[in-house]
């Protein structure tokens, strides 16, 4: 989904992250932390404009790692 595409990778991450939420019950109010690995940290612009179609109330604590490749040679992130 999304090769070489951030925004549309990140968007798609976040409504897997949604359907799973809502399969368990859960909404993203109920998350208390995320992890974020990315192959470049300069663009974290991009998914922190998505994140907050997601998180409409408090953010989460969470932690951004740069990484050198991720689980799949085409992946941009991983949260």
């Amino acid at each position: 989904m999304g090769k070489g595409d951030l925004t549309a990778q990140t968007r798609q991450v976040f409504a897997n992250l949604d359907t799973a939420l809502k399969a368990a019950g859960a909404t993203f109010n109920d998350v208390v932390k995320t992890t974020y690995y990315m192959l470049d940290a300069s663009q974290v612009g991009v998914v922190r404009e998505i994140r907050t179609k997601y998180f409409t109330k408090e953010l989460p604590a969470s932690t951004l790692v740069e990484v050198r490749r991720l689980a799949n040679p085409d992946f941009l992130i991983e949260i």
